[in-house]
């Protein structure tokens, strides 16, 4: 009898670990089925994102395209010449003898602190020359001088005491103006007539 007994709970132990098998393996592919289906909606969600990011991104580049062609567009017309004209170059400093430190165009301007440049709203920081009054007062010029500058140079007619049409550079002093411009020929193209309305 007592065979018999352990055969019969040999039986339920092994039918028990078997039941236990089965249930951890059916356990463990539900976690994996589960953990694929988890994977799967991570997958299009990410797919979504990216498709959002990429689409952004192209956004962006079309906007910075049509940005730089406003911008190009801008330049073109700030940087195109109205007209242009022959004369000489010559400089001179703030501190010449008929000089009084302000300018004919702009009398609250006071240049005796040696400054020769003038911050204009358009075009940024630019030299100031003196001119004819064939150039109204806040006239936008551009001319090349390899003598100066390299790169072609953007002045604003803010001075007068010149014929015809010659320019006459403001530099840091007379000494410097002698030294550094002194005279030559060139012609200069008007981007700007006068101040802008």
């Amino acid at each position: 009898m007592k065979t018999k007994k352990l055969k019969f709970f040999k039986y339920i132990i092994e039918t028990s670990i078997l039941i236990l098998a089965i249930f951890i393996i059916g356990t463990s592919s539900f976690k994996t089925a589960t953990y694929s289906a988890n994977e799967n909606i991570n997958k299009s969600v990410d797919l979504t994102t990216m498709a959002l990011f990429i689409n952004k991104e192209e956004e962006l580049k079309l906007k910075k395209e049509e940005e730089k062609q406003k911008q190009a567009t801008l330049q073109k017309y700030l940087y195109d010449s109205l007209d242009s004209y022959t004369g000489d170059l010559t400089g001179y400093g703030i501190d010449c003898p008929l000089c009084s430190g302000r300018l004919a165009c702009n009398s609250k301007l006071d240049l005796r602190n040696g400054k020769n440049t003038y911050n204009d709203k358009t075009y940024g920081q630019v030299n100031i020359v003196a001119s004819s009054k064939n150039l109204p007062c806040g006239t936008i010029i551009r001319f090349k001088n390899k003598k100066i500058s390299k790169d072609p140079i953007i002045a604003i007619v803010l001075d007068r005491g010149v014929l015809g049409n010659d320019i006459d550079l403001l530099a840091p002093s007379n000494a410097y103006a002698a030294k550094h411009i002194g005279r030559s020929s060139i012609t200069y193209d008007v981007l700007r007539r006068g101040w802008e309305k």
